[in-house]
């Protein structure tokens, strides 16, 4: 019986916090669906053509990168080869546009999720906008001048053309949904788990000092944990309900939240990326070190902040602690 409970527990739980993700995620996948269309990536995409120069790319490539800023991750990577042939990139190239797209993909997805939680949607959307591009810049940089990664990319996977057409995207959706439920389920297990077996605290103590660099305090570690290993679509619902619970301060939200926008979904989106080529210094343990020096700069910037300039630019008035 007590099993029993715990299941139906853990279905609720589940469910509840599935529709608070569903409410979010639906509307935006098909306001997406729509623009792309309506042929707004194409308009969108040539505005982009002078910073892929900027930053050793092919100008193509700013129609993938657009689509990658809408749709997310897997969007982005299923462009990259139908606009470019493989053999005419280099690993360098291939791991400065996968590190672009791993700061800034699914923008109207996650950062309504992160505004739901309570940081301001502008300033974090500039925040993963204007980490991309510094951190593309300076990776670009040090391959021309150290010929590293400088090779023909090797890529494990080519992404055929998706089919466009309405009855693929809705089946499409359906399933990502529904993969989305089994995940959410999924974490929602673990994170029971871990509570009840008492390791919880042991991760967190293990974790505390590294994200400290960063400015995330002890309470906001495990919220944290949950977006840089799942990413901020699949622990969205996590980050949300600890967010409102007014365990935290709302200080700790945004820098937690801040270093989860520029590093999250460490798992899955660097293995996708690294199947196209993209060398793993570059897209994950560059993008740690980089992430937290620009966490840690922030967390030293925001505290003399005063409270209503705070609550106006940078934290949403409707969700305060």
């Amino acid at each position: 019986m007590t099993l029993l409970r715990a299941v139906r527990a853990l279905f609720v739980d589940s469910a509840s916090l599935y529709w608070m993700l569903l409410k979010i995620v639906l509307p935006v996948m098909v306001a997406t669906r729509i623009a792309v269309e309506l042929g707004l990536i194409d308009l969108l995409a040539p505005a982009f053509a002078p910073v892929m120069t900027l930053l050793g790319l092919p100008p193509e490539l700013g129609f993938a990168l657009v689509t990658a800023m809408l749709v997310g991750v897997w969007g982005g990577a299923a462009a990259v080869f139908a606009l470019v042939p493989p053999d005419a990139m280099t690993a360098a190239q291939v791991t400065v546009f996968s590190a672009l797209i791993m700061f800034a993909h699914a923008l109207p997805i996650e950062q309504r999720i992160v505004q739901k939680a309570g940081p301001g949607l502008v300033a974090m959307t500039a925040l993963r906008l204007v980490a991309a591009f510094v951190y593309g810049y300076l990776l670009h940089r040090i391959c021309r001048a150290t010929g590293w990664l400088d090779e023909p990319v090797s890529a494990l996977w080519v992404p055929a053309s998706p089919d466009p057409g309405w009855i693929a995207f809705a089946w499409t959706t359906a399933e990502s949904l529904l993969w989305m439920f089994a995940v959410l389920l999924a974490i929602v297990a673990i994170m029971k788990l871990l509570e009840a077996a008492g390791l919880m605290p042991r991760l967190t103590a293990l974790l505390s000092p590294v994200l400290r660099i960063a400015g995330v305090s002890r309470a906001a570690t495990p919220l944290t944990i949950v977006g840089l290993t799942l990413g901020l679509a699949y622990g969205g619902g996590l980050i949300i309900r600890e967010a409102r619970s007014g365990r935290l301060d709302a200080r700790d939200v945004f820098l937690a939240s801040c270093f989860m926008a520029l590093a999250h979904g460490l798992i899955e989106d660097t293995l996708v990326v690294m199947a196209l080529g993209a060398d793993v210094t570059g897209v994950l343990i560059g993008r740690i070190v980089f992430s937290l020096a620009v966490v840690a700069a922030i967390a030293r910037l925001v505290p003399p902040v005063p409270g209503p300039t705070f609550f106006r630019l940078l934290y949403n008035g409707a969700t305060r602690q």
